[in-house]
């Protein structure tokens, strides 16, 4: 009732400066007629290979925000059209994300909503995202991520490795501070998990071997959701050589077991016997 009273407000003069009780606490109109007009950022998974995986709360909000931000607007223009979206479509990236969002944090601030879509996956998640949700944040402005397609998260539960609990540490460095990376992961206990290349995945799954010794186990995960769909799941012995026979394509999540105990207690008889 409260709120429904505030939107009245906004048809009305001379309200700036009034004090409102709701509840237990006196409210500054002002600020809460500004709240009701700012927009909502919705933050929209979109499917990482079947196109059954988009929900219907998703197409809703694609259709019904002012603005549709997209990684790349010829990827995103496919499934809008696959979907009979016809909405606005604006190129926010990695690229240019950092001189775009303060325009659109105004947008939204002025009361339209939003929506940001990668090209596949959840936004935010090793695509562009968190910048423009931290100034959205930053300045006020709602945001509603809605749940949805990520590849990670099926790649781990079929893994056959715990996961009830694990790090998701995304693309390693491709140069610098690789080994850095990888050898800081050493002591890592919960499950792992990495996207990568198909063209760099055996080189990882080398270093993987070297850093934490070649019968760790692991599960490569390529091509979720698509009609090529494999895990392969073993030690990173077997994995390697399953990979140098068939070249890998697509894409890649790399689910790792964490040390377990013993690998610990080997390594203390390594110290102890030195």
């Amino acid at each position: 009732m409260f709120f429904e009273e505030l939107k009245e407000l906004k048809e009305l003069k001379g309200v700036k400066g009034c004090l409102f009780f709701c509840g237990k606490v006196w409210i500054h109109a002002e600020s809460c007629i500004f709240a009701l007009c700012m927009g909502m950022l919705y933050i929209v998974p979109t499917p990482v290979g079947n196109m059954e995986d988009m929900t219907l709360r998703a197409i809703r909000i694609l259709k019904e925000v002012d603005l549709v931000l997209a990684e790349d607007t010829r990827t995103s223009g496919i499934l809008l059209k696959h979907f009979e979206i016809k909405n606005q479509l604006l190129s926010h990236h990695k690229f240019n994300e950092h001189g775009t969002s303060a325009g659109i944090v105004n947008r939204l601030l002025a009361g339209e909503n939003v929506a940001l879509i990668s090209d596949a996956g959840t936004p935010g998640i090793s695509d562009p995202g968190f910048f423009l949700v931290r100034e959205a944040v930053r300045a006020g402005v709602e945001v509603q991520t809605l749940p949805g397609a990520t590849a990670f998260v099926p790649a781990l539960v079929s893994s056959g490795l715990p996961c009830d609990r694990f790090c998701f540490e995304g693309f390693l460095p491709q140069k610098k501070g690789r080994q850095t990376k990888i050898q800081s992961l050493a002591e890592e206990e919960r499950t792992m998990i990495f996207y990568e290349s198909p063209y760099r995945l055996v080189k990882t799954l080398e270093q993987f071997a070297e850093a934490y010794g070649d019968d760790r186990q692991v599960s490569v995960c390529r091509e979720i959701s698509k009609v090529h769909e494999e895990s392969v799941r073993g030690t990173l012995a077997e994995v390697i050589a399953h990979f140098k026979e068939r070249e890998p394509k697509g894409e890649i999540v790399i689910v790792l077991a964490g040390k377990d105990e013993k690998e610990e207690k080997v390594e203390k008889g390594k110290k102890v016997n030195n």
